[in-house]
């Protein structure tokens, strides 16, 4: 039985590819895992340290909805700050 030489070509590409693709991804996981090496979860969940908010006054799942006014001043109030400790 003779081997053609095109099949022998396919597998040789097609090894070469797999080849290929791994080394990348191998690549890429350590590439990602440099990059978010500093990265952690947050200690707690933010709705908890808003002002007012106690855990027996929610239900569970319930949404808590802030006014626009009071979430614009808290900003100016950061961005001020931060402007003034900038200069």
């Amino acid at each position: 039985m003779k081997i053609h030489p095109t099949v022998v070509l396919t597998f040789l590409l097609l090894a070469v590819m797999a080849a290929a693709g791994t080394a990348s991804a191998n690549w890429g996981l350590k590439i990602g895992r440099e990059a978010l090496k500093g990265v952690t979860q947050p200690d707690a969940r933010p709705t908890n340290s808003l002002p007012g908010n106690s855990l027996k006054e929610r239900s569970p799942g319930s949404v808590v909805f802030l006014e626009e006014s009071e979430i614009i001043k808290q900003v100016e109030k950061q961005t001020q700050a931060d402007a003034g400790s900038a200069d």
